[in-house]
C-alpha cells in the first residue's frame, strides 16, 4: 500500500520539528523519525483506528500528536499530524 504525506501534513512535521528541536537540538530529528515510523506501520494498521473530523486518526506512540488519514483503494493520504494538545475547535477548522 502507498503512502502518502500531503502538503499540509508535511508542514505540521516541519512546524513539530522545530518546536523540539527549539527544546534541545536533536530533540526535532527524533520527533520526525517516531512520527514516520507511525505512519509507516500504517501499511499494517490502516482502518482500525476511529475516526474523528470525518478521518482515521491514529495516536502518536512516542509524542502528543494525531496523525489523521484517509484511505482510497490502494493509498493512504495522510491529511494532518496535529498536536494532541490544540484546542478540538482548532484541529476541527484545520481539517475543514
Amino acid at each position: 500500500m502507498k503512502i502518502t504525506i500531503l502538503p499540509p501534513a508535511r508542514v505540521d512535521l516541519i512546524d513539530g520539528y522545530w518546536f523540539y528541536e527549539e527544546r534541545e537540538v536533536g530533540l526535532g530529528d527524533y520527533f520526525i523519525e517516531s512520527i514516520l515510523a507511525d505512519i509507516d506501520s500504517l501499511v499494517l494498521y490502516a482502518r482500525i483506528h476511529a475516526t474523528h473530523f470525518g478521518r482515521y486518526r491514529m495516536i502518536a506512540s512516542k509524542f502528543p500528536y494525531s496523525i489523521f488519514y484517509l484511505v482510497d483503494s490502494n493509498e493512504i493520504q495522510i491529511h494532518a499530524v496535529l498536536d494532541n494538545r490544540r484546542d478540538p475547535e482548532w484541529i476541527s477548522d484545520r481539517l475543514s
